[in-house]
């Protein structure tokens, strides 16, 4: 599709922060656009604000994909518009508590957002994709999915899914003609901080503004980057940790136990 019209793109958790950012970016690159989150006079401000500044079609869509039927709304709608072109799952929440004190019912809550919203919203989306040669997904996980020690233990795994998860629709797709990124964001000055209920993160020295995240992830993103981590600055390091995970996984297909557990033959069999 030309700059001018390159279809519409489906942005979730788009009322502020990193999902508002790519809807402002997207737009001047000529995406119309679907935004959705909750927050129905956030998003009409941002999609008024934006048809202004712009002239690209914007339509707020007001759900909570924590809500099954909200969820089944925009699946459906990411199945049938064949003018859908991308879909950036950005909705997701967080947390800093450890399990000693996290709320479990907040934490299943997490897991339904984080990983089933974005795993249902994508098997919607990535067969019409498929079927028309094109389209583009972009999963936001984060770098706690690899330094998962750092956060909530939830929060961290819920992002180890989605990187590893992209990895496979990258496998699963790629010959399809759809593109598939993983976007690991560090520390962002978001309002996520403040959910999460940490506000300070937003001020400290190595946290990066939503802005410059998301011009990041697109450059990546036009760059042909599978996993764009914008705040690693030599691409080499994350490259040498790919290759290790991928160089020791034969390694795991033995049928025997390792000598250095102690077994005997027999024992072992």
């Amino acid at each position: 599709m030309s700059e001018q019209n390159r279809g519409v793109a489906v942005i979730t958790g788009a009322s502020a922060g990193i999902g508002a950012i790519y809807a402002d970016r997207l737009a001047r690159r000529g995406y119309d656009l679907v935004l959705v989150a909750r927050n129905e006079e956030r998003l009409r401000a941002l999609a008024d604000r934006l048809t202004r500044e712009t002239g690209r079609k914007v339509e707020p869509f007001k759900a909570d994909l924590g809500r099954k039927e909200d969820l089944a709304r925009l699946e459906a709608r990411l199945r049938d518009d064949s003018s859908i072109t991308m879909l950036v799952n950005n909705a997701g929440i967080g947390s800093v508590a450890s399990i000693l004190k996290a709320d479990i019912d907040a934490m299943e809550a997490m897991i339904f957002l984080n990983i089933t919203a974005l795993t249902r919203l994508t098997y919607a989306v990535a067969p019409a994709f498929a079927s028309r040669g094109a389209g583009t997904i972009i999963n936001i996980s984060s770098v706690v999915g690899v330094a998962v020690e750092m956060l909530n233990g939830v929060y961290s795994a819920s992002k180890s899914f989605v990187l590893s998860f992209g990895h496979t629709l990258q496998r699963d797709l790629a010959d399809k003609g759809v593109r598939v990124q993983t976007v690991l964001p560090g520390a962002t000055a978001t309002e996520f901080w403040d959910v999460a209920g940490y506000a300070a993160q937003k001020t400290s020295s190595i946290t990066m503004s939503a802005a410059d995240l998301v011009d990041a992830a697109l450059a990546g993103l036009n760059q042909g980057e599978r996993v764009t981590i914008p705040g690693l600055q030599d691409i080499e390091d994350w490259e040498r940790w790919e290759e290790g995970r991928r160089s020791i996984s034969p390694k795991f297909n033995n049928a025997k136990p390792s000598r250095r557990y102690g077994l005997t033959p027999a024992s072992a069999a």
